[in-house]
C-alpha cells in the first residue's frame, strides 16, 4: 500500500494535498482497495460549500456505495470531470488521475485535525 508522505489524511480515507492557498482531495489507496472496482463517482459542484467531516459526495463500487467526507471546510474551486467517464480511475490511480475535488478552505487551522502519512498508516494496521 503506498501512503505518499507529503500529504495529509482523514479517519475517514480521505488525502489532502497543499497547493499554496487550495487543497487538493481524493480518497486513499486503502480505501479503493477496501471498495473494490469503483464504478461510479458523484462530486459536488464548483461553488459549492463544503464542512470538514461532512459528505460531499460518494463513490459506488461493484461492493457497495461509499460517502466521501470532507476533511477540511471550505469551497468547491475545482472538480475531476474526468472521473465521471473513467470512474476506474480512482482504482489504478487514487493519488494522481483520481484526485476529486479541489477546496478553498475557509479555515486553514482544520488542517492540523489531519494526520500524517505514519499516523495514518497506523491507523490502518489497526483496522
Amino acid at each position: 500500500m503506498t501512503t505518499p508522505k507529503e500529504l495529509r489524511y482523514s479517519e475517514e480515507h480521505e488525502w489532502v494535498k497543499e497547493e499554496g492557498e487550495k487543497l487538493r482531495v481524493g480518497i486513499t489507496h486503502f480505501a479503493q482497495s477496501e471498495l473494490g472496482d469503483i464504478v461510479f463517482v458523484e462530486l459536488p459542484e464548483v461553488g459549492d460549500e463544503v464542512t470538514a467531516d461532512e459528505p460531499f459526495g460518494s463513490v459506488e463500487s461493484v461492493k457497495t456505495v461509499s460517502e466521501l467526507y470532507a476533511p477540511v471546510s471550505g469551497k468547491v474551486v475545482e472538480v475531476n470531470e474526468d472521473l465521471n467517464d473513467s470512474p476506474e480511475f480512482v482504482n489504478d490511480s487514487p493519488y494522481e488521475k483520481a484526485w476529486m475535488i479541489v477546496i478553498e478552505p475557509s479555515d486553514r487551522s482544520e488542517l492540523e485535525n489531519l494526520m500524517t502519512a505514519e499516523q495514518y498508516e497506523e491507523m490502518v494496521k489497526e483496522d
